[in-house]
Order: structure tokens, then sequence, then C-alpha cells
């Protein structure tokens, strides 16, 4: 088989998945080695893919899956779909499956985020290594030939019923009529919104819900503020109850008030783990990275839940959640992961809560999340610097010995006060420090966050 690009593998497999610029970095004859290599490490003898509406990933996709089939396993394609919803089609058909999406990336890359039965993570601990040993073994001679038949390429329409799948974990039959305004940002949110939807008393306002794999419109992270500068405008423009803006992928949500306000996506978890806890009759483990709000184990004690503290990353949430039996996660950045949903992240079903939680009462929703939002933070400050573990030391040295102080290195740096924390953790791609703080009030979280960044851009 002759080799298209000269591929440094190294630079496209990362800590959960692949991704990189096509052509350049990758492309269709890799992506076949790549299923070639997935079913091998799986050892599974029948696969699920979906893909996003990147120009490149229908092509990427068939690839993958002629990969997989020449080596005689049967792949079920489920086409156009939201990462969570392949996470579904894993779920429901208890199959490996592999998700062509570069998520929030620019037009020109992609990727694939790939688990296995039951929508298990494949990380860099759990096959995503040995995938790619065996992909770059094959880049001279070709995949192995296989002994057997060839397996088969089917498609199979999922989205309706992993719609009626997430309606069942939420009950949206009685709420009041809300005016939601939702940014699909171009991206799969625009295909998979009008059918979760359907039948709810919402009055649904779209925006870009064309799917275009070029983002026209802005980038298709809503974590970035500028990229929910139009949704915010138009939830006050519209007098609507709330806006939803999703990803490229569809897999995470952010949420803004009526006031067009963003809510902290900690928020949201604490709204979310209570209702969670409140199902599951004021028992469970819910699960929350290092750097959310104190919000978060506050509100899961205070409804009967056990709060579980984790590093931050998919992988060790996924983990976590199933080790601990968890019934719900929350990241930072807008993540949701639910038991129900295979411990996998599902950033419409969190969407449904937010829905059932503010339809279910008459208030609006800024009264709503303000019993859970009771801190004031900084948002995640990313500062470029030469030495990660030397400006660490620093920062160490510099708290270690004051009173009242607490220390930890679950993930990067967390110095806790009475009033106030903070966590200053390096970037595994770049050359960064992040900063997240917080306090009991603005003066005080403004003090702490300028003396960190201080020391971190000494």
């Amino acid at each position: 088989m002759g080799w298209t690009v000269a591929a440094d593998l190294s630079q496209l497999v990362k800590a959960y998945d692949v991704r990189g610029v096509v052509p350049d970095q990758w492309d269709e004859p890799l992506a076949e080695l790549f299923g070639a290599a997935f079913v091998r490490v799986t050892g599974a003898d029948a696969i699920v893919t979906g893909h996003d509406m990147r120009p490149s990933s229908p092509g990427l996709s068939r690839a993958f899956a002629r990969g997989a089939a020449a080596q005689g396993v049967d792949v079920t394609e489920i086409g156009l779909c939201s990462t969570d919803q392949l996470y579904y089609a894993s779920g429901a058909l208890n199959l490996p499956g592999a998700m062509f999406t570069a998520s929030h990336n620019p037009a020109q890359y992609n990727g694939i985020k790939m688990c296995r039965a039951g929508a298990a993570p494949v990380g860099q601990d759990t096959g995503l290594v040995e995938i790619r040993e065996l992909a770059e073994e094959w880049l001279e001679s070709g995949a192995p030939e296989p002994t057997g038949k060839l397996g088969t390429i089917t498609q199979r329409e999922t989205l309706s019923d992993y719609a009626a799948h997430l309606r069942s974990l939420v009950d949206l039959t009685s709420i009041r009529p809300l005016k939601v305004v939702v940014d699909a940002g171009n991206g799969m949110g625009g295909h998979t919104v009008p059918t979760v939807f359907e039948g709810l008393p919402l009055t649904l306002v779209p925006m870009y819900f064309e799917l275009d794999g070029t983002f026209p419109n802005h980038e298709a992270n809503p974590l970035d503020p500028a990229n929910i500068v139009d949704l915010q405008l138009r939830v006050r423009e519209e007098h609507a109850d709330l806006g939803i803006a999703f990803d490229g992928d569809a897999d995470r949500c952010f949420v803004v008030d009526e006031r067009g306000e963003p809510v902290s996506p900690s928020a949201i978890t604490a709204l979310v783990a209570a209702r969670e806890l409140a199902r599951n009759g004021g028992k469970g483990i819910v699960i929350h990275n290092l750097i959310t709000s104190w919000s978060v184990p506050e509100v899961v004690r205070e409804n009967g839940g056990t709060p579980v503290r984790t590093r931050v990353g998919h992988s060790f949430i996924k983990a976590e959640m199933a080790r601990a039996g968890a019934i719900f996660g929350g990241e930072h950045s807008a993540h949701y992961y639910f038991k129900d949903f295979w411990n996998a992240d599902t950033g419409m079903l969190a969407a449904l809560h937010v829905l059932a939680a503010l339809g279910g009462q008459e208030g609006t929703l800024s009264a709503l999340v303000a019993q859970y939002d009771r801190y004031v933070g900084s948002g995640e400050i990313n500062s470029t610097v030469a030495d990660q573990q030397d400006r660490l030391a620093a920062i160490k040295t510099a708290y270690e010995n004051a009173d009242g102080i607490t220390l930890d290195t679950l993930d990067g740096l967390t110095i806790t006060s009475t009033d106030w924390w903070f966590n200053v953790r390096p970037s595994n791609t770049e050359p960064l420090l992040r900063l997240n703080a917080e306090a009991r009030d603005e003066a005080t979280m403004t003090k702490v966050r300028d003396e960190v960044l201080a020391l971190i851009r000494a």
C-alpha cells in the first residue's frame, strides 16, 4: 500500500484521541491502518463508526471502516452524529466505536475518539499506545492480510433511538413552556437538537444549525467567551428563558441565563448532581475534577451524596466513574458524565436537566442557579512559561509554610486556605501553566489571582 504522507504518529496520537491536520498529518490510507489496528487491539468482531460534518470526515470514517472490514470485522456505520450519539450506539449495541471529529478545532483538523464496547474509554493507558504502535509498524508494509473472510459494512439510523434514550432519563412532560435559543456553531448540535427537542413544550430559536465544518460564523468552542457573544445577544433580543451553546461535536454544552449571562459549568454540575441524587433516592457518588467550584462538593453533600475529587481529563473521570460506581460526574470544561449513559459524557443530557429544572418552577434561570453558584472564580488563565517545574516549585515555596494552608499535588499544585484556593497545572502539550482560583468574594479572588500570576510570570 503506498503511503501518502510522511506520518509522525507521535504528533498525531494524543493522550485521549487522534487529532491532526488533514491531509498534512494524516489522510485516508492512515485512517485505514488505524481501523485495522483498532480491531486488533480491541479484539472486536464488530464495531460501530460515526462522523461529524467536517469535509474530510466521511472519507476518513469510510477508510477506517474498510481497514476494519479487511480484518474480517463487521462495521455498522451510523453516519452523521454527535460524539455522544456515537457513545450511545457503542453502549446500546455493546460494540467498540470510533467517532471522527476534531471537536472544536479549526476546519483543517480531524481526529478519532475511540471507545471499547459500552463506551469505555480508549486512551493512552487503555489501548491508544498499542493502536499507534501497530499503525506505525504497518506504515511500510501495510496491514497484514486476514486469513478469513472480509467483514461487512452496513448503515444504521440511531438518532431517534438516541433521542428516546435521553428523553427516558429526564422527565420533561410537565414543564412549563420555555423559549430557548440554541447556538449549534454549525456543528452537530444542528443535527441532534431538532430530534431530541421534538414535541417538548419549547419554542426553539435555532442559530447556525446548518452543518458546515468550515465554521463560517464562529469557532464551535463555547468555552471561549468570544464564541457565545452572538448567543448572548440573541437571548436578550428574543426575551428567551435561556440559551444553550454546543461545541463542534456536540458533546459539551454551555448555558447562558435569561440576561445573557454565562452560567458557570460548576453551577450546572451542582444543579444536575442535585437532580441525579434525587433520582437515586438521595444517595450516590458524584465525581468532580479538582478545579470545579467549592459549590459542587457542598451541594452534593447537602443532597445526601458523596463527592469524589479527581484529576482533570475525561479518561480519568470515566475510569473513576466506573471504579466508584458514581451516578454523575462534571468538569469545569462543560463535560458531564452519567452512569445511565455508560459513564460517558453527554452535553445534551445535561441540557435536558437544565430545561427540566427551569421548567419545573416559575422563577428565572439566574435565580435558580444562584443557589449553586456561591463563590467567585477566576476562570482558567493560561501563561506561557520557559520552565513549568521551576515555576511550580517557586509557587510551592511561596505558600507551603504559610498558616492555615493545605497543599496537594493530585494534578499540578493545589493550595487551599479557609477563604480561597487555587490550582496551577502544566499543559501536557504546550509550554503553558493553567491557573484557576476561587474565593469567597471578588476582592480576595483578585488578590490571590494576581499574586499567583506574578509568581508564574516572574
